[in-house]
């Protein structure tokens, strides 16, 4: 069977913290700080290394499964509890954000969401980010088994979208939504604003990576989002 060769993507599939928003180093410090109270020698960059997996895939990573039943759960409503009570308020988004996406828009592409985050705490994200109108679907890690990197929320993205892989672009910081989305068959732009290395990038599946948003909306001719 021949494959199939997509005329031109229809979708852009955006990450959101470390994408679009400046937060990372904000969920860092405050995973950080639950496993320091609930005793696990856990170094702030250890924990700035697994931002972009989900709870569900960040504590198997630093807990044994003993010390998971004890009280993982205990420490992610914790962290939680943290996040929006201490730096929530100070999350911002990158330049350009919501004239990148209403570029996306103007050129014929449907606009999603696809984020590791809590669904109250994604909707907060999107307002903050001035860019609520200018989403078509959202999926956030209660909507899946497993984030990323796993495909669940790529897939489930596409579903909602009734699309396949080819025909969208995932955008994402971290090299957990490239590999997500590459199981999905969905090509990936990367940007560095997260913190991640091109390198990094690039060797988790990212076809170009842009330094962020205003560099992509700069060159939003030349990127898979044109094509």
């Amino acid at each position: 069977m021949p494959r199939r060769i997509p005329e031109l993507h229809k979708a852009a599939i955006f990450d959101v913290d470390g994408t679009l928003l400046d937060s990372v180093d904000l969920h860092a410090l405050a995973w950080h700080e639950a496993m320091v109270k609930f005793g696990h020698d856990a170094g702030f960059e250890q924990v700035r290394g697994q931002i972009g997996k989900g709870g569900d895939k960040l504590i198997p990573y630093f807990l044994s499964e003993d010390a998971q039943r004890d009280h993982g759960k205990e420490m992610e409503e914790w962290r939680g509890k943290r996040f929006k009570t201490e730096y929530l308020p100070l999350v911002r988004p990158f330049s350009a954000v919501p004239d990148l996406l209403r570029r996306v828009r103007h050129g014929g592409l449907r606009i999603a969401v696809a984020s590791s985050a809590k669904k109250d705490e994604l909707e907060k994200y999107l307002d903050i980010a001035g860019i609520a109108g200018l989403i078509d679907v959202t999926t956030c890690s209660d909507d899946v088994e497993e984030s990323k990197p796993a495909s669940d929320i790529f897939e489930a993205v596409l579903k909602k979208l009734g699309l396949e892989g080819p025909d969208a672009v995932a955008i994402g910081d971290t090299p957990f939504d490239a590999e997500g989305a590459g199981k999905a068959k969905i090509a990936t732009i990367g940007v560095l604003c997260g913190g991640f290395t091109e390198d990094s990038l690039r060797q988790a599946g990212c076809v170009q990576v842009y330094p962020g948003p205003a560099a992509l909306l700069a060159c939003f001719g030349d990127s898979l989002l044109a094509k």
